[in-house]
């Protein structure tokens, strides 16, 4: 095999030691800033001072797939059992959880926060965090006439529920699919025929098709669009489970970001969606988060940022060893060692200045102490022989 030669760059911190003393220097604090999500989560960091985004990122949480791949195994532990041990008695009276437990699916949300908050610490002069402690409430949505002193939300009145159906309904209006315009508030079955404020009621309309509609009941006024009048009832009976997974895991989150030692602030949804209309950002995950709490300094400075896409896949195969075709361990895992300044996983650009693989190549590396490494690039897998390294 022709041997090929791949320069791969990746970033570089330099250190330097100061030998004189500077008392002009100073260190401007920064703020992490954290808008949790049932699949994706945002996170920013922002100078509270000058008001500049310092780095924008998203997280793609992977709980739907922990949820699938539990659900497959104890469907096959309990085919299994009932074929081979039904004879025993149920030990599921045995097993005992850990006040606070939470299912191994929102956990996983909450150790991918953790991670990456614990990095950006190490990386950063951070002096405080500030979390979206509540995306919707639910008990409001529920139940619009609740009230109580922690009730009262003043200017954020109304930001909950509409925050909701603009996520739940695709920010378009559900009769005619206008998009970018303004959309209002609307009753499926109206209130003048006895309707109800609970949010299975209530959808978005822009302002013609609200005064069209009326007080018409939505089956009158849809009796010639069938399936439109199908998928609007079905959107009406989604459940919150997305907003429920967001709830379980908010105080286990609150808990982990405080014990950090850093002073963590809160705010609910209905702030940040205030705060990013005031700053007239476009919906992303990391502008809600960039938007989060009080502490939103009233102009952001988001000019040439560029997100960083985090997609957590997890540890791989639970298995120990690697065994032979008969069964049996043939050898065992090794922990991930940094070869050559790099690791398995990390994504590199490996430029082949000749050969068959000509070009720049931006993928994931395999490291091996030997030099020769892959790189996968989604598509195609190259193998690199020499391994010249290059940091900017």
């Amino acid at each position: 095999m022709k041997k090929e030669t791949f320069q791969i760059s990746t970033p570089f911190l330099f250190h330097f030691i100061l030998r004189t003393q500077d008392s002009s220097l100073s260190i401007e604090f920064l703020r992490i800033k954290v808008d949790p999500g049932s699949k994706t989560t945002g996170i920013a960091i922002v100078n509270d001072a000058t008001g500049e985004l310092i780095l924008a990122s998203e997280i793609q949480h992977r709980g739907n797939a922990i949820r699938d791949a539990l659900t497959s195994r104890r469907q096959l532990r309990r085919g299994r059992r009932n074929r081979k041990t039904g004879y025993r008695q149920a030990r599921f009276n045995n097993r005992k959880r850990q006040p606070g437990w939470l299912a191994p699916s929102l956990m996983s949300r909450v150790h991918n926060i953790d991670t990456w908050v614990k990095r950006l610490i190490k990386l950063a002069p951070i002096s405080a965090i500030s979390l979206e402690l509540v995306r919707f409430d639910t008990q409001r949505l529920q139940n619009p006439d609740i009230h109580g002193i922690e009730y009262q939300l003043g200017t954020l009145a109304g930001y909950e529920t509409r925050e909701y159906l603009l996520e739940k309904f695709g920010r378009k209006c559900a009769y005619c699919d206008k998009q970018d315009v303004p959309l209002q508030v609307e009753h499926i079955h109206p209130r003048a025929k006895g309707g109800s404020n609970r949010i299975s009621n209530l959808t978005l309309a822009c302002e013609k098709c609200n005064i069209k509609k009326g007080t018409k009941d939505i089956k009158e006024f849809l009796k010639k669009e069938p399936e439109r009048l199908m998928n609007i009832l079905a959107q009406t009976k989604k459940s919150l489970a997305e907003t429920a997974a967001v709830n379980a895991t908010r105080f286990k989150l609150l808990e982990v970001l405080r014990a950090t030692g850093l002073p963590v602030e809160t705010g609910s949804g209905g702030l940040t969606k205030l705060n990013r209309t005031k700053l007239e950002l476009p919906k992303t995950h990391y502008f809600d988060a960039a938007s989060v709490g009080v502490s939103t300094p009233e102009k952001l400075r988001v000019k040439g940022v560029k997100p960083l896409i985090i997609k957590a896949t997890g540890h791989g195969s639970r298995q120990m060893s690697v065994t032979d075709k008969f069964g049996f361990p043939k050898s065992h895992k090794t922990n991930a060692k940094f070869h050559f300044g790099f690791r398995t996983g990390d994504i590199v650009k490996a430029i082949v200045p000749k050969g068959k693989n000509i070009g720049a190549h931006i993928g994931r590396v395999a490291t091996r102490k030997t030099g020769q490494f892959d790189i996968n690039t989604g598509t195609t897998n190259l193998q690199i022989i020499k391994v010249q390294v290059r940091f900017w």
